[in-house]
């Protein structure tokens, strides 16, 4: 007997696990912000000419602007969203998403590629398959449309009618219907064709993925659907009804916001049969310890004890993905916690974390191992 979805585990859950990676709902973002004005989409922005996903992070990204939230490189803005709200009755499908605008390092996709690994895995009771691939970027997307082309052209005889006429138009649509044919022909890979800098980002990604025990495969045909996309793409998947989709999209996010604001994303679709009116959910208790790391050996020790915090039901919150530590204190300061972590590379190499209490400065050197159990007594 399949695992009944409930709308409102649904959100609770997006709130846990948001709240454990550092993602915040954008309606509690915007509530802070206490600024809202309602105005038209972009008339630089073609809606009819973009794919599903990117339909539903334009709308994230109009409400975002709106709420006037203003994401930098500076003040980076993690959020989640959903169109599924207590107090009224649950779409059929719900679809929940997880953003991380203003960040351009690798750490931003993984963090992100974690969380809603966790979320999707909480809600579906299994553990999600994770598939991932790299469009790259303009100067990628270029060389690869011409690598393409030139695919098309030498086996256009042996291909599907449809592609080859596709090809003529679009080579990217046409390499998508490819691969959904039985067609033995192998299609190039984009990885092949990556510039410097994408290549990069994406060995950064993987390397942040391997170093947190997080499992992935590679994809080679899974492609980006569109011209909205750059970069990484990704999908989750558990089962039919839980789907999900990622991939940076810097292009869309220039409609929205002045300069360029580096931005990733995924859109996870829930399909449910219980339309019931959602009740209120009650919010998470007051986090007693505020996680800081500072440096990459730090984040992926953060990000490895993410979920057994989570499991282990320690009230804390943290900002794995931003990087200044200027941010990240100014975040603990608005939580106002009894406690602070303190990692940075001297303790994650030792494996040690610092526990200091906030109403004398009292700090107090803990090892990695048995870290739970010390901040369950301490809780």
């Amino acid at each position: 007997m399949p695992h009944v979805l409930k709308p409102d585990d649904i959100l609770r859950r997006a709130h846990a696990v948001g709240s454990y990676y550092g993602f915040t709902s954008l309606s509690t973002a915007a509530a802070n912000k206490k600024a809202s004005s309602r105005n038209p989409y972009p008339t630089s922005l073609n809606l009819n000419g973009l794919d599903p996903a990117a339909r539903e992070v334009v709308g994230m990204l109009k409400h975002v602007r709106d709420a006037g939230l203003t994401p930098s490189a500076q003040e980076p803005l993690f959020l989640w969203h959903s169109n599924a709200a207590p107090g009224r009755p649950s779409p059929k499908q719900i679809i929940v998403q997880f953003h991380a605008l203003g960040v351009d390092h690798s750490i931003a996709d993984a963090v992100l590629i974690r969380a809603v690994r966790s979320f999707i895995g909480d809600i579906a009771k299994e553990d999600p398959t994770v598939r991932l691939n790299s469009m790259g970027d303009k100067e990628t997307r270029g060389r690869f449309a011409r690598e393409l082309t030139n695919f098309f052209r030498k086996h256009g005889p042996a291909l599907p009618t449809n592609c080859t006429e596709c090809a003529k138009k679009d080579v990217f649509g046409a390499a998508e219907m490819l691969l959904k044919s039985e067609a033995t022909e192998t299609l190039p890979s984009p990885t092949d064709h990556l510039s410097e800098s994408s290549r990069k980002h994406f060995e950064g990604l993987l390397e942040y993925l391997e170093s947190t025990d997080t499992p992935y495969e590679l994809a080679p045909s899974l492609l980006s659907q569109g011209t909205s996309w750059t970069e990484t793409c990704f999908e989750i998947n558990s089962d039919a009804r839980i789907t999900a989709w990622g991939s940076r999209y810097h292009e869309l996010a220039k409609h929205f916001f002045k300069g360029s604001i580096p931005s990733v994303g995924a859109v996870i679709r829930i399909n449910i049969e219980n339309r019931t009116e959602i009740p209120s959910i009650k919010d998470r208790s007051q986090p007693r310890f505020v996680f800081v790391h500072i440096g990459d050996e730090a984040k992926r020790e953060s990000m490895k004890m993410t979920d057994e915090f989570r499991h282990a039901r320690i009230p804390l919150a943290q900002s794995i993905g931003v990087q200044s530590l200027t941010e990240q204190m100014r975040y603990a300061e608005i939580i106002n916690p009894q406690y602070l972590l303190i990692m940075g590379r001297k303790e994650a190499l030792e494996r040690t974390v610092i526990l200091r209490e906030r109403s004398n400065h009292t700090e107090t050197f803990l090892p990695l191992d048995g870290l739970v159990e010390h901040l369950k007594a301490v809780a």
